[in-house]
């Protein structure tokens, strides 16, 4: 023992007032520490009995909080495993919507707003979609028809090249998805970009190539909003300035994107974030004055009004949400046209809805401090990105439904981080043996999801099996009636047509186009006289189409009421005069009543609009030969057979105006 060891246990042995060790002062000292000894060991033991769980929770608590705080710094540096997990994600999101692709063709408004826009067919035309409004049907969303612009011109209008671009920007979308989480630390990142990838609900949003501003606005909102986070990080304009471009172009795919300032704002406040107020009010700014400008163009062109209350338009809110969220969770029996529900104030049904909703946010408020605000995040960012088509504000498809699968693309983000983060943060407190079986449930729930995507996405391979699945889920779907009478009367099956037209007709009988639709096909069953009455009941209702009065021109044509006829003919002209249809049948008609020359000037016309026209040809041959203008006859008829060869009729017409000649040129040789 060193000096300064002796010195210091010196000190503290038991001395008498004189100075001398005093053992009866020593004893009592050893008692004293023995009784403290006794009571160390019994601290000790309590510790080790009672606090282990406290302190094992405090260890797990901060080494959770470590894991989360390197996930977040864990921005870029991925692994060889991570290239593993993106390549199942890649399988997954572009296996499973296989059948759209490989068989799926044009279906509902493809060909209304696809291949019916004729900008996407010309070389010019990507000037009319950026510069001209007015040449986009519906909506301003230059950015989408530029795509379909740019794809023509490498496949024509071959569906298999568009429905492959909105699978591979899925799957784009999907990585973004991944990315997203791992960012802001969602426990099970993974899990939720495969969910994404392969929920039977995004189905329509992929499979229907008119959805690509679904896909692609998508793409651009997910884009953004990664950039401004890195813009929040590293403090550079460059970044502010990328992700405000991107906004745009997701604004100029789909108006819907509008959403993406709130949900940033959502982000700043989970991760205690103060946001640049100036910078964001800039996304403010330009997303309103973008919406307005095309809801103000969508008005004047359709107007869609619907008279609901505010109390009413809570109501239809608070249930459309819980709908979404349940076919998120249990994605069955999925529609095209879901049953458009009677919104009733006195239904205490309806309150149910709203109340639920406030009360499952309140809790979730109450819980921010125990559970994390992440949650509240999650069920907020579904809110706000579906608040645009809650019915808070009118927009066409109301008519039908009030809610689709579609509309939640993007919002069904936020329901899948909260499940999933969930689901992963207490499997990772379970043992070993009831992790590997709650992974083992999450495989199955995976491909069980799978099938039934890969199922959905067949439906839409073409019109008829979409309208027939429709109906068999909705049966009161009275534009699934409508819709899949059009697809029968396309394949000529025109009785069948009109069995379904009259079915839509009994359920909605204000919807007048049906009408029309319904008088076309009895045309093509020669029922002229059904036909005219329900081409007169659609004009009487303030539809004066051209195709209205071009088929109701037809029903008295085949009457042969050729006068009145020809009355609906020219009216279809006034309103389109470059559209060749109406002067073929103009021309036919005035032929009846032996107006040739007239005849002869409106079939010129039609056969200027779309040159070398077997039927133009045919008929012009006819007015000319009722002239007696022989050569010019000869002309039109070689002409015919040069296009078509197998004519039979050209033929035997043309031996008749050979045997004319031959008599109209005897007499003159004598």
């Amino acid at each position: 023992m060193s000096g300064k060891s002796k010195a210091r246990a010196a000190r503290y042995q038991p001395r008498s007032a004189s100075g001398e060790l005093d053992m009866s002062l020593y004893l009592k000292s050893g008692r004293d520490a023995c009784l403290i000894a006794v009571r160390l060991a019994a601290l000790r033991s309590f510790s080790l009995n009672i606090c282990p769980m406290k302190t094992s929770r405090q260890q797990r608590r901060r080494q959770a909080y470590q894991a989360r705080k390197r996930a977040q710094r864990q921005v870029a540096g991925y692994t060889p495993q991570d290239g593993l997990a993106a390549g199942v994600l890649a399988l997954l999101a572009v296996g499973c919507f296989l059948p759209s692709v490989l068989w799926g063709g044009f279906v509902w408004d493809d060909n209304i707003y696809l291949v019916g826009v004729e900008p996407i067919s010309t070389w010019s035309g990507l000037w009319q979609i950026w510069g001209s409004p007015a040449a986009l049907r519906d909506y301003y969303w230059p950015l989408t028809y530029t795509t379909f612009w740019a794809e023509h011109k490498l496949w024509g209008f071959n569906p298999t090249g568009y429905r492959a671009v909105n699978v591979l920007l899925h799957l784009a979308n999907t990585l973004l998805v991944w990315h997203l989480m791992r960012r802001l630390a969602v426990p099970g990142a993974w899990a939720v970009a495969a969910f994404f990838a392969i929920h039977p609900l995004h189905v329509e949003s992929v499979a229907w190539i008119i959805e690509r501003k679904d896909v692609l606005s998508g793409f651009f909102f997910l884009a953004a909003a990664l950039l401004w986070m890195r813009f929040v990080e590293k403090a550079r304009s460059q970044y502010w300035a990328g992700s405000l471009l991107l906004y745009v172009a997701a604004l100029l795919s789909k108006s819907m994107a509008v959403t993406l300032p709130a949900a940033l704002l959502l982000w700043h406040w989970w991760k205690k974030k103060p946001p640049d107020w100036i910078r964001l009010g800039a996304f403010f700014v330009v997303g309103l004055a973008l919406v307005r400008a095309d809801m103000v163009r969508h008005h004047a062109i359709k107007v869609v009004s619907f008279d609901f209350s505010l109390i009413e338009r809570a109501l239809i809110a608070a249930r459309a949400l819980w709908f979404y969220a349940g076919k998120l969770l249990w994605p069955t029996n999925l529609s095209v046209v879901y049953p458009r529900w009677d919104v009733q104030v006195a239904d205490p049904l309806a309150w149910g809805y709203l109340i639920a909703a406030i009360a499952f946010v309140t809790v979730l408020w109450h819980l921010r401090h125990r559970i994390g605000r992440g949650p509240l995040v999650g069920g907020l960012f579904f809110f706000v990105v579906l608040s645009p088509v809650l019915g808070f504000v009118d927009y066409g498809y109301m008519r039908y439904s009030f809610v689709a699968d579609r509309f939640v693309y993007l919002a069904g983000i936020g329901v899948m981080a909260v499940v999933c983060g969930g689901a992963t943060w207490g499997v990772r407190r379970l043992s070993d043996l009831w992790q590997q079986g709650a992974w083992a449930v999450a495989v199955a729930v995976i491909v069980v999801l799978g099938m039934l995507t890969w199922k959905q996405a067949g439906i839409w391979k073409d019109s008829e099996t979409l309208w027939r699945h429709v109906i068999k889920l909705n049966p009161q779907a009275y534009n699934a009636h409508a819709n899949l009478g059009n697809a029968l009367r396309k394949q000529q099956r025109y009785e069948e047509a009109v069995a379904e037209y009259q079915i839509a007709i009994k359920q909605d009988p204000h919807n007048v186009k049906t009408f029309v639709y319904m008088g076309r096909s009895l045309n093509r069953l020669d029922r002229f006289a059904e036909a005219e009455k329900l081409l007169r009941v659609a004009l009487a209702a303030n539809l004066p189409t051209l195709r209205t009065q071009l088929h109701l021109g037809h029903a008295l044509y085949g009457q042969q009421r050729y006068e009145e006829a020809v009355a609906e003919y020219q009216a279809a002209i006034e309103q389109d005069p470059d559209l060749s249809e109406p002067h073929i049948s103009l021309g036919m008609a005035l032929g009846k009543l032996g107006r040739h020359p007239q005849a002869e000037t409106h079939l010129r016309r039609a056969l200027v609009l779309i040159p070398q026209n077997v039927d133009t040809l045919e008929h012009l041959a006819n007015a000319l030969m009722a002239q007696e203008k022989y050569g010019e006859v000869l002309q039109c008829l070689d002409q015919l057979l040069a296009i078509d060869p197998t004519h039979e009729v050209a033929r035997q017409n043309r031996a008749v105006v050979l045997e004319a000649m031959q008599l109209q040129k005897g007499p003159a040789d004598e």
